[in-house]
């Protein structure tokens, strides 16, 4: 069977590959738009930090014999705690600065974290297994469905749904939100928001030290990864609208799925996409797609 002359066998392999690159750029500018909602911090480091999530799962499995499974846990959380150092001794002095002083702190931690991995590891990328119980392939019928494929696009609908609902629908979400606000009137509540803000920005990196485990058996684990990707992901945010949760996650999966389907009918255009159509939605809309007009 045919569509436009395209097997459909090809054409759904594509649009599989473009929705899990659209649960990466999902998952990275949720994020993002956590900690720009939440904190009003633009944070460059981000690709750096979904990098580094990506070489800790390395790491542990090869240095440390521990799998994939566990390292999916630990990495994050790793990835977390060094955020909340960043947060802790150098962000904190900036909230009340211009986005601009945030933006380049952050520009000179991702080249800091680059640098590293690069002087241990080179360029070249380390590759990482998929794990056993994910190895394979499962026959659709009308299309053979790579297996983790099918969980990396799973797994990442399922944690930035769950971030949205934290966020949107309870009332840790709704502190978090008045917090950055009106904090003099949060702290009378008995809430230590500095402790809240240090928390959130540790969890929006955590969500790119996820990412970086997803990816890992995916790509090939390189220094270079996150820098490769953290443009189309702020493109994704900006479209979504800066600080929206739901939008981010949505314009993630979708442009991941257009870019993929960009690749089959036109592959010339399919690295510019994205940003064509950040170009039109800002002629249109400039907040974003979801983003609110001020």
């Amino acid at each position: 069977m045919e569509l436009f002359g395209i097997p459909m066998s090809a054409l759904l392999g594509q649009l599989l590959l473009g929705l899990v690159n659209g649960s990466f750029y999902a998952m990275l500018s949720l994020g993002l738009a956590v900690i720009f909602g939440l904190l009003n911090v633009i944070n460059f480091a981000h690709g750096a930090l979904y990098m580094m999530g990506a070489f800790l799962a390395w790491m542990g499995l090869n240095y440390f014999g521990i799998n994939y499974w566990v390292m999916l846990i630990v990495a994050p959380i790793l990835v977390g705690l060094f955020g909340i150092i960043i947060e802790k001794t150098m962000l904190q002095w900036l909230y009340r600065l211009d986005h601009l002083y945030g933006l380049l702190l952050t520009f000179g931690i991702t080249l800091m974290l680059e640098g590293i991995f690069r002087s241990f590891y080179g360029v070249s990328g380390q590759p990482f297994s998929v794990p056993s119980q994910l190895s394979g392939a499962t026959d659709l019928g009308f299309m053979i469905l790579p297996n983790y494929r099918a969980w990396v696009v799973f797994a990442s609908i399922v944690v930035c749904l769950m971030t949205w609902f934290v966020i949107e629908k309870t009332r840790l979400g709704a502190y978090l939100r008045a917090g950055t606000e009106n904090p003099k009137m949060v702290e009378a509540f008995g809430i230590n928001v500095p402790l809240m803000v240090t928390l959130t920005y540790g969890f929006g990196v955590a969500l790119a030290g996820f990412a970086g485990v997803l990816a890992a058996p995916v790509l090939q684990v390189s220094p270079l990864m996150g820098s490769n990707l953290i443009i189309v992901v702020f493109a994704v945010v900006v479209i979504g609208g800066m600080g929206s949760i739901l939008g981010s996650i949505l314009t993630g999966l979708g442009l991941g799925v257009i870019e993929g389907l960009t690749k089959v009918f036109y592959p010339e255009l399919s690295a510019t996409v994205v940003f064509i159509i950040m170009a039109i939605v800002l002629l249109i809309r400039p907040a974003g797609l979801f983003g609110r007009e001020k």
